[in-house]
């Protein structure tokens, strides 16, 4: 029986997947497992029971990464299941920036007790009008899940669509539109596009990317857009540019001090996955990764581990090995399986930066004494008997 701890609310169309073989329990130092969405467990004390944590949701800022990765505990997120959400919420932004719709909301409001309030908006509509997506370019900084959306739903809004990712992934590549321009060089965003939407993830070498320089190579009257990470840009230069006209508006769905309520910006309540379907998808992505884990060691979707799939173990045993990435590793785990005189019918090998994983399907169950010495081994982590 496994035992999975909700740190956050978690969406019941993804808890009623669980299994017979798993519980709901409220006390997490006894959890195999963690679902989380926003908690912060950088504080916590991670209890040696716990062998998973998955993330409802892309991000995982929230989750000591490398603290987990070297206690042997797999951390997933789900990349794509909010994706849908993101997208109509970006598309929806653009359409704020280029037709000040709020604004004109807001005078609607404001004179609600002008009996002649139909013919006063003739006159003072013109104080709201805007311009057509149809016919803009948009530049697209990142071609992950959100990204490829994004890009293939402003074709048919009538945009020349620019996308840039030097990273871009093969499942990627077949779901992107070929009506995008795929460039290979962000400065030909900066200096072609109307409209520029960044969807990458938080890194020491994208942290701040939106910044005075790359400001001043963009187009003059120029929409940001941010749905990813309200770090991505620096927003003190973004505001500047808007005092001096370069930037016309800035999007952001991270409201923070520095951009809520300033003039020309147009702040959302961090709404992207708040959907009710974005939840229910991540959620029952979630399940399915920790449950795969749990039962069968299989490891998709980890942000500090490879991915790794063997399928359903059809042998007596099964043992999964954490460890550094470092050589000699395989060498030293058949070795310690020979010499017990256990036959490994199935390996796998996996690495990720430092960390690596080693799963063995072996003919018959692993010895006490034999996960000892591998757990003695130089730069092990863990070691798991799966089955």
């Amino acid at each position: 029986m496994y035992k999975i701890n909700c740190l956050n609310p978690i969406a019941q169309v993804g808890l009623k997947n669980l299994s017979s073989e798993y519980e709901l329990t409220q006390n997490v130092q006894e959890a195999d497992g963690i679902l989380v969405r926003s908690a912060s467990m950088h504080e916590m004390e991670l209890p040696d029971s716990l062998l998973a944590v998955a993330r409802a949701g892309a991000g995982t800022n929230n989750i000591p990464l490398d603290k987990c990765a070297q206690k042997g505990i797999v951390v997933f997120n789900t990349p794509g299941a909010n994706a849908n959400g993101v997208k109509e919420l970006v598309i929806a932004g653009m359409l704020l920036a280029a037709r000040d719709v709020i604004g004109g909301i807001d005078w609607v409001k404001e004179n609600a007790g002008d009996e002649a309030i139909a013919k006063t908006a003739e006159k003072e509509k013109k104080n709201f009008a805007g311009t057509e997506l149809s016919g803009k370019k948009l530049g697209v900084i990142g071609l992950g899940a959100i990204g490829v959306k994004v890009a293939n739903t402003a074709l048919h809004l009538g945009m020349e669509v620019f996308g840039y990712d030097p990273y871009l992934s093969v499942n990627a590549a077949w779901e992107l539109s070929r009506q995008v321009k795929h460039v290979l060089n962000v400065d030909d965003i900066y200096a072609e596009c109307d409209y520029i939407t960044v969807h990458v993830p938080l890194l020491d070498s994208t942290k701040g990317m939106i910044d005075r320089t790359a400001i001043s190579k963009m187009k003059d009257g120029v929409v940001i857009l941010n749905f990813a990470r309200d770090l991505l840009a620096n927003e003190p230069d973004v505001l500047e540019a808007i005092k001096n006209g370069k930037v016309a508006r800035y999007v952001s769905d991270f409201p923070n001090p520095t951009t809520a309520g300033q003039p020309g910006c147009i702040v959302i309540p961090h709404l992207g996955a708040s959907t009710e379907e974005s939840e229910d998808n991540c959620a029952v992505m979630a399940v399915q990764e920790i449950m795969d884990y749990l039962a069968n060691g299989n490891i998709k979707n980890s942000v500090n581990y490879p991915a790794c799939d063997m399928g359903v173990c059809t042998q007596a045993g099964r043992v999964a090995i954490f460890h550094k990435n470092t050589a000699n590793m395989i060498t030293k785990f058949t070795a310690e399986f020979g010499a017990k005189g256990i036959n490994i019918s199935d390996m796998m090998n996996k690495s990720r930066g430092d960390y690596a994983y080693t799963m063995l399907d072996i003919e018959s169950p692993a010895p006490e004494e034999a996960i000892r010495n591998l757990e003695a081994i130089d730069g092990v982590f863990r070691v798991r008997i799966v089955r």
